[in-house]
């Protein structure tokens, strides 16, 4: 039988009973299936469900085949070596002790020769080759990354279920995974937001709270299919509050008929034109009528009523954000940053940056870009001011703000609202709310505490009480903006970023951020070489 998983009827809660999802049918065959969805919708919930590590709160799940699983987050063991990942420390220490010439008879039968050709492989296709000893506390966060999945491959499983898989990678890890994905001939179901490798999907299955919808195609076919779905809904609305506007048209003007005529029939009773036996029977059914129209009437208003909420919720759900900011003000002309001949690091006699110089002017957009372990975040903990130079000037505008990954410039025991006003201490109640809103925290939203927010949530936060205020910083320094937020709040970061005029200076390996903030300069730290390049390449 081929490999499938069958998901009926399944309804997902957290583990403090809050409902996830409901009544979810859906077959993942041997195809790449890219799923998407808001953070904390249940994407790695779902993905915990299909192993058996979470119990559904009702329905099947029916699995045809073997599953691997890359997890987002492993904690790295004391001592853990790259053949620990394999499962297979025991086989090869059994391998070189048969190579020594100290293996029994009944070792050597047991041994697999082929073992170090396949790890050897297995690495090759993630585009990394250690040695199987390497422990992995020497290696990067986005090197393990690249171990786990070649071990993941070397279990040939039937079924992938990668929990973003490109996370922490640059840009050779990141096309090391696609290509893995282009030649998987298995299943593979891939929560991801980045959308260069949403684009080798073969379908996209976004979750949301109203339930999962299947798309057939890659992440532009799956984007098309949602602007079509947005022009439906904008239809809808216009439709919902026309027809809204002719039912009290049309119930004003029927109240005015009724008026005049009860006021004609008030005459007559009064002149006595008309027996009062007749006069009290025709007031009777005019009131009958009347009080049958008004209840179908308002039937009638309160289903348009109700169609033109619905319409309405889906536009906040489909629509982009879109940003209007106080502008910083700064002049093409103006340094905003200044390094020369910088050397850095955290120990003297082995710098991670030697003799680096980087000038920014104006509302310049700059990437940093480099691969894992070039020093992208030692210089902008250096440009920040919690690295001191070990050699050369470094010289930035007083008014930045840094984003790490974290948003540390946030309290989390403070609510959004208060953190606006600590940031922003001469903006009124108005300022602080309209501020907000523009970044979709309205009324009660704006009282969130900020350590219960999602990242998603938690980085637009930090854009809102930055970039809101009525005068933003004139540099801002982003560390990996994209890591951790669904796709939903990268577009709305993205829409927060093209709104500001000041300058950006950007760590990220997420190509399509890049281009859609408007990335025009990019600075090299491969080798230390610092290599400049212009636009995007």
């Amino acid at each position: 039988m081929p490999a499938s998983i069958i998901l009926s009827d399944l309804s997902l809660s957290t583990p403090d009973g809050r409902s996830l999802l409901s009544n979810i049918d859906l077959t993942f065959a041997a195809e790449r299936t890219g799923l998407v969805g808001r953070n904390g919708v249940g994407k790695t919930t779902l993905l915990a469900s299909i192993l058996g590590e979470h119990a559904p709160q009702s329905g099947r799940i029916l699995i045809n085949g073997a599953i691997g699983l890359l997890r987002q987050n492993v904690q790295v063991l004391a001592g853990a070596t790259v053949a620990d990942l394999f499962g297979a420390r025991q086989a090869l220490d059994l391998l070189r002790r048969a190579e020594r010439g100290e293996a029994s008879a009944d070792d050597i039968a047991a041994i697999d020769w082929t073992l170090d050709m396949r790890l050897e492989a297995a690495l090759a296709r993630l585009g990394f080759d250690p040695s199987p000893d390497t422990e992995l506390s020497c290696l990067s966060g986005g090197q393990i990354t690249r171990v786990r999945l070649a071990a993941l491959v070397f279990a040939e499983p039937d079924f992938l279920l990668l929990d973003e898989p490109t996370n922490n990678l640059d840009q050779d890890g990141r096309r090391a995974v696609a290509n893995l994905l282009a030649s998987w001939r298995g299943g593979a179901i891939v929560v991801s937001h980045d959308r260069s490798l949403l684009e080798t999907m073969d379908a996209i299955v976004e979750l949301t709270s109203l339930g999962a919808t299947r798309y057939g195609g890659n992440w532009s076919r799956y984007r098309e299919q949602k602007a079509v779905e947005l022009a439906a809904v904008r239809h809808g609305l216009a439709q919902a509050e026309k027809r809204l506007s002719e039912i009290d048209g049309k119930a004003q003007e029927a109240a005015e008929r009724k008026a005049r005529k009860d006021s004609g029939g008030r005459k007559k009773r009064a002149k006595g034109d008309m027996p009062r036996i007749l006069a009290d029977a025709r007031k009777d059914r005019s009131e009958d009528s009347g009080g049958k129209n008004a209840q179908i009437a308002e039937r009638r208003r309160a289903e348009a009523i109700d169609a033109v909420d619905t319409a309405r919720q889906r536009i906040e759900i489909l629509q982009p954000l879109s940003i209007r900011l106080p502008v910083t003000g700064l002049p093409a002309g103006r340094e905003v940053l200044w390094l020369d001949g910088v050397s850095a690091g955290y120990r003297p006699e082995q710098p991670v940056l030697r003799d680096l110089s980087l000038t920014i002017v104006g509302p310049e957009r700059v990437a940093l870009i480099g691969p894992n372990g070039s020093g992208k975040t030692t210089l902008l903990k250096l440009i920040a001011g919690e690295l001191r130079p070990l050699s050369g000037t470094v010289r930035v505008r007083p008014d930045f703000a840094l984003f790490d990954q974290k948003v540390s410039l946030l309290d989390p025991a403070l609510s959004i609202l208060r953190n606006f006003q600590r940031l922003n201490p001469k903006a009124g109640a108005n300022e602080c709310h309209a501020a907000l809103a523009r970044f979709m925290f309205r009324a009660d939203a704006a009282l969130q505490a900020v350590g219960s927010l999602s990242g998603g949530q938690m980085f637009r936060a930090g854009l809102a009480c930055v970039l809101g205020g009525v005068a933003p910083p004139s540099l801002l320094i982003l560390d990996e903006p994209t890591n951790h937020l669904d796709i939903e709040s990268i577009e709305a970061v993205e829409a927060g970023l093209s709104a500001y005029d000041g300058a950006l200076l950007v760590v990220s390996h997420d190509e399509a951020f890049l281009q859609a903030i408007g990335i025009a300069r990019r600075f090299d730290l491969s080798a230390n070489a610092q290599r400049e390049h212009g636009g995007i390449t």
